[in-house]
């Protein structure tokens, strides 16, 4: 220690020192006072998230127990999904687009239905309307919540609302669940959801299965970054019944539409209540009443357990059902009908592999299949072991047709209607979930039906009083075919009340046929002399007589004629009266006359030989049916439409010193080629060649030379064989070998020709045949480009009536040319009132009926006349019923149409008279005491059409005659309200061995009477 502190230096004191306190130096320092340091941060976020997750997990496990908030939840968002029906057409409403389901029941289509029916007559009366939630709902591409359907078809009631036709499709079915064999629901299950049918949970959402859908979803992400797995499927039978019925195709295209899918059964599932037990029930029987199962050949698309056991095993599936119920022994029935179940099971994940090309696969997936459920105590391993022994057979049968019943041709004429209106074939139309009102009265319909079928027999016939003179020997009675047709006028339309005949094909004579009704012809005639001479009562009524008197009329206009001088005898008359006066003009019925018509000369016959030295009234000839004075009348109404007026066509184009000559035929040409090559366009467009041809080989009577003329210029590059061909099918019944062909075809070469000479040897117009060769070559032709490319054939077609040598083969070839352009008129004439085909024969045989008609439209003339000359429609269908029950609902009414004036009054009125002394003093007076009703006014025109195949010698002498077929009609009406008409017809060459005459038709109209009066006295039966 000393040693220390020797060792510092010593520091000796010295005298005067400084005070101490001044050596010293204290520097002011304070130092900072302790702060403790911080505590750590306390991490709140792992303990929170922890406790989300234990939440969650809580949460999702309590959801799985009780699903409470989905059921909520869901429920809760299904009630504010509504819609209601409305009276009108909706504005918020939704219509799927796609969907196999929404396509056959015809939901996606409805759209479309609601523009294009307002156009046929239909206005929507009713339909649903949305609610803003499941407008926006439905915007986003889900379904809307409703109990859908498990079938649907076409439904048909008549006028009372009593049933006429129904169909179900998918057919076969089952009704409720508990109806279903148990085996059948264990066996889907077992494949498909084994606890979807779980008392457990009352709530449980049966769309969701989370194992199933988690390894789905773990799959295809193996799947996505390259792993290899198994595809597992995600689906439940709820989200697979949404994908089948509405999703595009049925596939699941992508995972939005998967969720679509989960979403819209979701919704479906809990629509009823939170409780999903009888959710879950609809959706296992849906499952099995509409679970897509491919298609065959026989039996088309297959739909739904029954319809596959039907269509693809041929077993019977109520049987297959009660073979299911039944308990040991087992059979091997039994055990077939197991193994089949499983089989179409199976089945539906690829329905079109396993049913067709991978029946192999199928079997053994079965087998495989029934062994696990066997294992598992599912079944017994006696059945099961059945079932496994029996082969699949697939002996798949057609499905079952449509049973029609009595009222066979009713529901065929509804259900084509139907399938033309909506654009749908028989087969799509009856899977479309539509109810169809029609206007026809059931019980009348089938007494009718029933009636025309019981008078082909012997003793039908017999107490119908059809054997005798003028009607039907015995034996004849069964190959007769009767059609009639009866209709009730009201405010706005006719009403078909019955529409039938007796035939067993679904052609229908009423509306599809072209018949020769022969005398009922002159009907027609009659209302268009009267038209005319309206007409002119319209042009010189208000004239004075000294201006009449120079009026230049042609010497052949002898309507013209006559009504001016009536009118200059009768200033001021009344047009009913003219009309009377008209009726009363007088035409011989001298059959020795011949006449210049349809490019030749021709003669005519009555019916009634003592007829002959007769010169009746108009009226008179109409109540007798004489032929000649209809045929004279015509020629008269023909040479009105061509020599009436001062600047009608044929003065100014045969008078040659006329100075306004060629200026007009210039403006002639153009204006009257342009009207014909616009009426030739109307008759040829939107058909094919070669029905372009038959179309004009069936508008005038054809002789070979005049087809090979005219076919050699529609068709000028024909070959030789194409000709022969031609030729031998039109004259079959001709005795023409190939050379005699050839010779015609070498002849009639176009280039030989000119334009206007082929025409006149074809008895054609010229600018027919042009546009016809024009249609040919220019394919994509319009209407315009035919008017612009015809301007110089046009000018050419009228220049040669000028050029020709000799006066009277000029005078011939006018005389051809302008009677076609006065059919025409007459056409258009026929065709305002109701005429149903395209043209008229260009001969005054027309008069007698060889133009042809239908009795539909005869029918329809008869409503005109019986309406004052207004033009109703003719209604079979009232109203449609679209999607009823569902959210898509649509109720169409026919809209009431206002009746067109198609005649004047006072012409419907003296012809309405003329036709009711056909009744009481003429052809009809047969009825006249059986309909003897007081407050019942009866009229109508009998006709009679002999149809024959007549071959001529050079000198005109008849060699043979063969008969086509033969027709009887009457077209009738009954009181004010009633018209129609009963047609007999013989379709083949036996109609030669009948000599029946428009009295069979009477006659079987006097048979009816016991069914008709009845209906006619109270007519309320329909409203």
């Amino acid at each position: 220690m000393s040693q220390q502190h020797s060792n510092q230096p010593r520091t000796e004191p010295t005298l005067g020192p400084k005070p101490l306190v001044k050596r010293m130096t204290f520097e002011n320092v304070r130092e900072a006072a302790y702060v403790a340091p911080a505590p750590p941060a306390v991490r709140y976020l792992p303990w929170l998230l922890l406790l989300l997750i234990l939440s969650l997990v809580l949460a999702a496990y309590q959801e799985s127990r009780n699903h409470y908030y989905q059921s909520t939840f869901w429920h809760w968002y299904a009630n504010k999904l509504t819609y209601k029906v409305q009276q009108g057409a909706a504005s918020q409403i939704t219509f799927p687009a796609t969907g196999p389901f929404d396509q056959r029941f015809g939901y996606s289509q409805l759209a479309n239905w609601s523009n294009t029916l307002p156009g046929a007559g239909f206005a929507i009366s009713q339909q649903s309307q949305f609610s803003d939630s499941l407008q926006r709902y439905t915007g986003y591409g889900f379904t809307p919540p409703y109990q859908e359907k498990s079938s649907a078809g076409l439904s048909i009631t008549g006028c009372q609302l009593q049933p006429l036709y129904s169909t179900q499709a998918p057919a076969m079915q089952y009704d409720h669940l508990y109806n279903v064999a148990p085996l059948i629901i264990q066996s889907l299950l077992f494949v498909e959801d084994r606890s979807l049918l779980s008392p457990q949970h009352i709530k449980a959402n049966p769309v969701l299965n989370l194992p199933r859908l988690a390894a789905a979803i773990w799959s295809q992400l193996q799947r996505a970054v390259g792993i290899p797995a198994a595809a597992a499927g995600g689906s439940t039978l709820a989200t697979q019944m949404e994908k089948y019925r509405h999703s595009p195709q049925g596939l699941t295209s992508d995972i939005v539409e998967k969720f679509r899918q989960i979403v819209s059964a979701s919704v479906k599932a809990y629509q009823q209540g939170v409780d999903t037990g009888q959710s879950r029930q609809t959706i296992v029987l849906n499952y099995l009443n509409t679970v897509p199962l491919a298609a065959t050949a026989s039996y088309g698309e297959v739909n739904g357990m029954g319809e596959g056991l039907y269509a693809w095993f041929g077993a019977d599936p109520v049987q297959v059902n009660q073979l299911l119920r039944q308990n040991a022994p087992y059979s091997d029935a039994q055990g077939l009908a197991l193994k089949q179940v499983m089989a179409l099971i199976i089945a539906q994940r690829r329905p079109s592999y396993y049913l067709v090309q991978g029946r192999a696969d199928l079997e053994q997936l079965s087998n495989s299949h029934l062994n696990v459920m066997q294992q598992q105590g599912i079944i017994p391993a006696a059945l099961a072991k059945k079932a496994m022994q029996q082969p699949l057979r697939f002996n798949g049968k057609a499905a079952p047709a449509a049973v029609l019943g009595e009222d066979f041709k009713a529901v065929t004429m509804v259900r084509t209607r139907l399938s033309h209106l909506l654009g749908q074939s028989l087969y799509q139309l009856d899977r479309l979930d539509l109810s169809s009102q029609t206007t026809l009265h059931n019980q009348l319909q089938r007494d009718v039906s029933r009636h025309l079928r019981q008078i082909t027999s012997v003793s039908g016939a017999e107490q119908a009083g059809l054997f005798a003179d003028k009607l039907l020997q015995p034996g004849q009675q069964s190959k007769v075919k009767y059609s009639f047709t009866l209709y009730q006028r009201t405010a706005n339309s006719n009403k078909v009340r019955v529409q039938t005949d007796n035939t067993t094909q679904p052609f229908d004579l009423n509306d599809s046929s072209k018949l020769e009704l022969g005398s009922t012809a002159k009907l027609r005639v009659l209302v268009s002399y009267l038209e005319i001479i309206a007409e002119l009562h319209r042009l010189y009524a208000e004239e004075d007589a000294d201006s009449l008197q120079f009026l230049a009329i042609a010497a052949e206009d002898n309507l013209t004629s006559w009504s001016v001088s009536y009118l200059t005898a009768n200033p001021g008359v009344r047009l009913d009266t003219m009309l009377q006066a008209a009726l009363n003009r007088q035409y011989s019925a001298d059959p020795k006359e011949s006449f210049y018509t349809g490019g030749g000369l021709h003669t005519f016959n009555n019916f009634r030989k003592e007829d002959n030295v007769m010169t009746p009234t108009i009226a008179e000839a109409l109540q007798q049916s004489i032929n000649l004075p209809f045929v004279r009348l015509l020629q008269d109404m023909v040479n009105y439409s061509i020599y009436h007026g001062e600047n009608s066509s044929y003065q100014l184009l045969a008078d040659d010193t006329n100075p306004r000559r060629d200026q007009y035929l210039r403006r002639f040409a153009d204006k009257e080629g342009s009207t014909f090559i616009r009426r030739f366009w109307q008759k040829y467009k939107d058909k094919t060649p070669e029905q372009r041809l038959q179309l004009y080989i069936a508008s005038s009577k054809q002789t070979p030379e005049r087809l090979a003329v005219a076919y050699l210029s529609i068709q000028p590059n024909s070959t030789p064989a194409q000709f022969t061909e031609l030729m031998q099918q039109q004259f079959t019944g001709r005795e023409a070998d190939n050379q005699d062909w050839l010779k015609l075809y070498k002849k009639y070469q176009p280039d030989a020709f000119n334009l206007t000479d082929r025409a006149y040897l074809s008895r054609s117009h010229p600018l027919e045949l042009w546009l016809l060769s024009y249609l040919n070559t220019s394919t994509a032709a319009t209407l315009q480009s035919a008017i612009a490319d015809s301007s110089d054939i046009r000018q050419n077609v009228y220049q040669w009536l000028f050029k020709t040598r000799f006066r009277s083969a000029r005078d011939n070839r006018i005389r051809n040319m302008l009677e076609i352009e006065a059919f025409w008129d007459l056409h258009q004439r026929w065709q305002r009132l109701g005429y149903p085909f395209d043209y008229l024969v260009p001969s005054l045989a027309t008069a007698l009926g060889s133009s042809g008609d239908r009795p539909a439209a005869l029918a329809e003339l008869i409503g005109i006349i019986i309406n004052d000359g207004k033009r109703l429609p003719s209604i079979r269908i009232d109203q449609l019923t679209f999607a009823s029950n569902t959210p898509y609902q649509t109720h169409f009414v026919r809209q009431a149409s206002p009746a067109v004036q198609v005649l004047d009054p006072e012409v419907a009125t003296a012809v309405r008279n003329a036709l009711q002394h056909v009744v009481t003093a003429g052809t009809g007076r047969r009825l006249t005491s059986t309909y003897h009703i007081a407050e019942f006014i009866i009229g109508g025109k009998t006709g009679t059409g002999d149809n024959r195949l007549v071959q001529l010698n050079a000198k005109g002498q008849q060699i043979s005659s063969k008969a086509l077929n033969r027709t009887a009609t009457f077209a009738f009406y009954l009181g004010q309200q009633h018209f129609g008409v009963l047609t007999a017809y013989i379709p083949d060459a036996d109609a030669g061995q009948y000599r029946f005459t428009s009295a069979l038709p009477l006659q079987v109209m006097n048979s009816m009477a016991p069914i008709l009066q009845p209906y006619l006295q109270q007519a309320q039966w329909c409203d």
